[in-house]
């Protein structure tokens, strides 16, 4: 009952104020990733997962991070996204990675061509008071890649059916 809050209420709010942080703030809080992680962890050992599930899930949230880590070497993402891309990874495990991986990867493609199309236009002045609209409109900023990460995880998670995807 326990992991199943966690895993339908706590997990997807998180990713949800982490997704809303990056698009607000261009920045993803640390905690935040440590807090999924964490969660995934309390699950995984409250539902009794075996080691063997347990160990694939820690290993593909390690090369999640390891192709974080690359990504934001390249400065193709921020560390907040690889750390949530590596986090998410680690709670949907092996079977449910690649799907939010190419997920990802079409969400943050359509936010970007969207973002790029929209700086085009001038910002509307009712909505240029507002600090992170400004900073989301200016060319000069990156792209909040934290929101794709986001909206692929949840479209993943609830897409599984609501199965108990932590100790698959």
């Amino acid at each position: 009952m326990i992991g199943q809050f966690v895993d339908f209420v706590v997990i997807p709010a998180l990713i949800v104020v982490a997704g809303f942080c990056d698009l607000t703030r261009y920045t993803i809080p640390n905690p935040l990733p440590a807090a999924l992680a964490l969660a995934y962890f309390a699950v995984a050992m409250a539902s009794g997962a075996g080691w063997l599930g347990f160990g694939m899930h820690v290993a593909t949230g390690i090369a999640a991070l390891a192709a974080g880590f690359v990504m934001f070497t390249l400065r193709w993402i921020g560390g907040g996204d690889a750390k949530l891309f590596a986090a998410t990874a680690l709670i949907l495990g092996p079977s449910l990675a690649l799907d939010y991986t190419l997920l990802a990867a079409l969400f943050g493609g359509a936010m970007a061509v969207a973002l790029l199309a929209m700086r085009q236009l001038p910002l509307p002045a009712p909505l240029s008071t507002q600090g992170w609209l400004v900073r989301l409109h200016d060319a000069r900023e990156g792209i909040p890649y934290g929101v794709a990460l986001a909206l692929a995880a949840l479209v993943v998670i609830f897409r599984s059916n609501f199965v108990h995807f932590v100790v698959s």
